[in-house]
């Protein structure tokens, strides 16, 4: 299956399609062409994976400075950079990714976790609604697009319609 080809199923009706879709756009993304980065991106994960977050914070900076066009070692340093609470930091990581591949669901959703975090609820709901627009079966990010919806009827009074 093409990135395209993925791309589009997330966007059917079948959600079992869309789920082997899904799989293979991780599997896509994770691959940067350059061996060693491919190396070090695993050994990153592996330490994200273990919960040494301080390590593949390290490893995945290594990645970007050795692969900066490599939209996953962006997202992956996003992704520790929000399980260490440094939410700027992952929404900085996020905005690359996405320069890379603005189809990237996962830097959408991530990055709309940082504002729900930051209490910023309207940008959050904003960036859920892109990533249910990219991939219409994430339930995450309809489940989190309830809540930022949720927090600004409760702070606001009212939702915008979009």
């Amino acid at each position: 299956m093409t990135e395209e080809d993925a791309l589009a199923a997330l966007q059917g009706d079948d959600p079992a399609l869309a789920a082997r879709a899904e799989a293979e756009l991780w599997r896509l993304w994770s691959r940067s062409g350059e061996p060693e980065v491919d190396a070090l991106f695993a050994a990153g994960v592996e330490a994200m994976e273990r919960d040494r977050f301080e390590e593949a914070e390290r490893i995945f900076t290594l990645v970007i400075t050795r692969a900066p066009a490599f939209a996953e070692g962006w997202n992956k340093r996003a992704t520790v950079r929000y399980l260490r609470g440094d939410y700027a930091g992952a929404i900085a990581d996020c905005r690359e990714t996405l320069r890379r591949n603005p189809h990237h669901f996962g830097a959408l959703s991530g990055q709309g976790l940082c504002h729900l975090a930051l209490g910023q609820y309207r940008e959050a709901a904003a960036l859920f609604r892109r990533a249910l627009a990219v991939h219409r079966h994430l339930e995450a990010a309809r489940h989190n697009l309830a809540a930022a919806l949720a927090e600004l009827v409760r702070g606001d009074g009212a939702v915008q319609a979009g």
